[in-house]
This record gives C-alpha cells, structure tokens and sequence, in this order.
C-alpha cells in the first residue's frame, strides 16, 4: 500500500488554500449551477456549447475542490517559530547569487501546494528549492535544473 503524500505549507499557505476552498463551494459553485440552467434553457444539448463549456468548468471546479480538500486532509503546517534563522528549511526566505545570470535573487522557500514562481515563492520539491535545503550563508551549490547546472550562493537567511 503506498504512503499518502503529505503537503508542506506555511500557514500563510494554509490559509490561502482554506479561502480558496470557501469561494468555490459558495460562490464558484453557484455560479456554475447557474449557468448550467441558462444553457439548458437554450434547448437542443447536442449543439449548447454554453452547455457543455458550463459542464467543463462544473468538472473542473469539483476536481479542484476534491484537490484542496486533499492537500488540506494532508497538510504538514511549518510552525513558523521552529524555522531556523541559520539553515534553509521550509518558511525560510533565501537570498542567493545566481551565478547564471550575475544577480541576486530572494526566494521563499514553500511546499509545493503554494508555490508561485512568479512571486519568487519556489517549491521543496523542485531541483532549486531542494538543493538550497539545509545550506548555510556562504554555501555554494550547483543544482541540476532542465536547462543544465545552475551555480548558487547563500547570501542570507531569514523567515
């Protein structure tokens, strides 16, 4: 029997993924139902594409909630008081040297159910958020990544 899969987050996390949950069961639902309604109003269901658009999204919003009500069933909350201020872990926020492009860059560390690349908030599981697990100011790293091997440095730590 295979270990379900628990999911590290912060409770900034947490609390993200609860809110999200809420707005599809009371709003996003509705809305759906609603236009499922409209479209059945439309007659003949063989050529409703606003049927079966309404239909895709009905699936896709259930799926989603099935999804979060996992994560959330499974969830591993990081107490934000137990991140260490010397080590990367989980909550922590990292300023690295990425030698790759000559900059500097702040990520937050998160689990994989929050995480946002474009907001700089990288998984643990994904090869950079992994290989900066465990490091220390002044560590240098090399990290495979699709592209190749990046090169980084630890330049900060802090929650």
């Amino acid at each position: 029997m295979s270990e379900k899969k628990t999911f590290v987050m912060t409770v900034e996390g947490l609390n993200k993924l609860e809110n999200e949950l809420e707005h599809l069961k009371t709003v996003k639902r509705k809305e759906v139902t609603e236009r499922i309604k409209v479209a059945l109003g439309y007659g003949d269901l063989s050529e409703n594409s606003e049927y079966d658009e309404a239909k895709n999204e009905q699936a896709f919003v259930e799926g989603r909630i099935m999804q979060i009500e996992n994560m959330l069933k499974n969830a591993e909350v990081v107490d934000e008081s137990e991140i260490p201020s010397d080590i990367v872990a989980v909550g922590s926020i990292v300023k690295v040297k990425d030698y790759e492009f000559d900059e500097e860059v702040e990520y937050t560390i998160v689990g994989s159910a929050e995480a946002d690349p474009m907001e700089f908030k990288i998984s643990n599981e994904s090869p950079v958020g992994e290989g900066l697990i465990g490091k220390k100011v002044g560590d240098i790293v090399e990290i495979n990544v699709p592209g190749g091997v990046n090169k980084f440095e630890v330049l900060g730590i802090r929650r």
